[in-house]
């Protein structure tokens, strides 16, 4: 894996008056933090002769691809035909066999679930597996070395694999802000519930964090280590990603920007003396949007 860089943009950076310091997490292999718990899944586990299959709305079966083609082993990815075409192309360009499914994630997990049975190729999950949530916690890992410091971190939320695995790390040492889209509040309602439950998937970033529910995994962390979940509308997450080009020349997607975009918006709002470390965990969109 790269060991992804940190940047601090200085005071008052994008309008905020707290210190930041940004993981570039969308530097890493593939464009985001998705192949550490695909390496260390795979690389954990005897791949049989139906090799690896994965379902993911884009990033995961980027990850998973390029960490199959890495270790040399078959990989099949369903991906749901809301995804954009770039991680489409993308995922064949790494030499994955791809399906493509009509709907979101959850409809191209339940089609990975029936291939699997047939195949019995070794099931990437793109969020709920101890091995994935624990790979997707080196990023926590890494922050910390780089800015021990940093006394509240912000990630977005999917499935829960990447706050799970982060927050399981700093093990409460660390306030930890889980940032979900309020169009899809997977997280924050399974937290409010007290267990995962369905919820419907939409916004601007639902190819990367439209999971209708959270990991089990994930959860558990959250529930022990995450100090809240905050909730923004599309329109933040979209100026955080222009705010992130324009201000610092950061490319990101939606989803990469969605951490950031809690700030922005006020979904939350730092002391003065907090030190903010923020998630930019994703960079495949194409260029031409921003």
């Amino acid at each position: 894996m790269r060991r992804t860089p940190v940047f601090e943009p200085g005071a008052g950076a994008f309008g905020v008056e707290a210190a930041l310091v940004l993981k570039l997490e969308q530097l890493q292999h593939t464009g985001s933090f998705k192949p550490r718990g695909a390496f260390n899944r795979i690389l954990a586990n005897d791949v049989p002769e139906g090799g690896v299959i994965a379902a993911s709305g884009g990033n995961h079966g980027l990850g998973v691809a390029f960490a199959s083609a890495r270790v040399g082993v078959a990989a099949e990815i369903f991906i749901p035909d809301t995804s954009p075409e770039t991680k489409i192309e993308g995922i064949r360009d790494l030499g994955a066999t791809v399906h493509v499914v009509p709907g979101y994630y959850a409809e191209a997990l339940e089609a990975s679930r029936s291939r699997a049975e047939e195949t019995g190729a070794l099931v990437v999950h793109a969020y709920d597996q101890p091995e994935v949530v624990a790979g997707q916690g080196t990023v926590g890992l890494e922050l910390q070395e780089q800015a021990p410091d940093v006394d509240t971190v912000l990630v977005a939320v999917g499935g829960a694999g990447l706050i799970g695995g982060i927050s399981t790390w700093f093990g409460g040492d660390v306030r930890v802000i889980g940032v979900e889209l309020e169009l899809c509040p997977t997280l924050h309602t399974a937290l409010e519930r007290g267990e995962p439950v369905d919820v419907e998937v939409g916004g601007v970033a639902a190819d990367a964090l439209g999971a209708a529910r959270a990991g089990r995994h994930g959860f558990a962390a959250a529930r022990r280590f995450v100090d809240r979940v905050v909730l923004v509308p599309d329109e933040a997450i979209e100026w955080a990603r222009s705010r992130l080009w324009l201000d610092a020349k950061i490319a990101s997607e939606p989803g990469g920007a969605t951490a950031l975009a809690a700030l922005l918006s006020g979904a939350y709002e730092p002391g003065p003396e907090q030190r903010l470390g923020v998630l930019v965990c994703g960079a495949n969109a194409d260029p031409a949007t921003l």
